[in-house]
Order: structure tokens, then sequence, then C-alpha cells
């Protein structure tokens, strides 16, 4: 609904069975429970059919969101680094939670301002990201880091406050936080509305 809203067509539906995308610009990997998030969230997904053509496709420069589940389903596919552990209080976390805009200077967030505070809400149990500090350290140095929970509301504990990151190529993001839920003043926010248009004029 968020995509459609904001580009005015309605998004194509790909079954995680199909072996192929058809031709867009966008791949988004939505939130919820893939395989009910048995094994590890993410894991038995990243192997779906799709993945394959999802990971080749982004290789050549396809743009991809992934957004909750859809994050855990990116790492887990190697697309980006680190890993979604359970949430440092080991309780499902479902509430809206202040955000930092940590960079501007890609295809989804350059209609925010760098250190712009927001509003985004969570819904999940294995939130809490963590890579080594090497990798941590490379992604901070390379501008990669997208979204930062606020230092008051990090929810999941996760390492250095990471809400969202970047590939390498900068054409891939996964976060946790629901941008899409917060895309219509009848629910209670837009301020994940300039995601979809960062997206739409960036695409376009």
């Amino acid at each position: 609904m968020a995509l459609e809203q904001v580009t005015g067509t309605k998004p194509a539906m790909v079954w995680h069975g199909d072996s192929e995308l058809p031709d867009v610009d966008l791949a988004v990997l939505p939130g919820g429970f893939a395989y009910g998030d048995y094994l590890r969230c993410g894991a038995m997904a990243a192997q779906s059919p799709i993945m394959r053509d999802v990971k080749a496709k982004a290789g050549k420069g396809l743009t991809v969101l992934g957004v909750c589940n859809g994050f855990q389903v990116l790492t887990e596919a190697g697309m980006l680094p680190g890993a979604l552990m359970r949430n440092a209080g080991l309780k499902f976390v479902c509430r809206p939670v202040a955000l930092e805009v940590d960079e501007t200077q890609s295809a989804f967030t350059r209609k925010y301002d760098k250190g712009q505070r927001i509003i985004f809400p969570v819904a999940h149990g294995d939130g809490n990201y963590f890579a080594d500090e090497n990798t941590l350290d490379r992604l901070e140095g390379e501008g990669r880091v997208v979204f930062r929970y606020a230092p008051e509301d990090n929810p999941n504990g996760s390492a250095r406050n990471i809400a969202g990151i970047l590939s390498e190529k900068r054409n891939v993001l996964g976060l946790m936080p629901h941008p899409e839920r917060v895309c219509d003043p009848l629910l209670g926010g837009t301020d994940g509305r300039a995601l979809f248009e960062s997206l739409l004029e960036a695409l376009s």
C-alpha cells in the first residue's frame, strides 16, 4: 500500500517459489514471518528459489529494500553483513521507536536530513544487529549505516544502535523498523513516506 500510495501504480507481487523477478526497478522483501522463523529468522527464506534471482540482479545493480524479516533474509543470503539475533531483553518488541538518519547520500534517504529524528514502529523478536568490530568500523567508515536507534530508545540491543545498513554498492538497504507503517496520517504518522519518495525520485 505504501508503494502504491507513493508511486500511483500497483506493485507486482512475486511468490517465493518463483525463479525469476519480472522487469522491475525495485525489489522489496517485506516484514512478517517466513517459514515460521524456524531455524533462524530468514535462514530458510534465504534459500527460496526467487532469492537466487534477487541476489544475482542486486549484484548487477537492482535496488533492493528489506524490512524487518526482509532484513533478516538479506543477511542470511549474504547480501548484507552481520546477523540479527534475539532481542537483548529476550522479548518481542512492538512499539514506535525514535531513529536518527545517519546517511542521506543514498537512493533510500535523499529526502531526509542528516541527523533528522524520525519515528518508525518496530515489531520483532530478533532485531538485535550484530557484526564483528572490523565490520562495524567499515560500515561506519564507508557511510553505510543509514539509520540508528536514538541512544535512549534502542529496543533490541543492536550494536552501535544500528537500525539499517547499506550494501557495498549502496543499492541494497536492510532495516528492522517499518517505514511502510508510517506513510499515511491515518496510521499515526508519515515519517516513512520520505523513504519511498526518495526511491521514486532516484529510480525515475
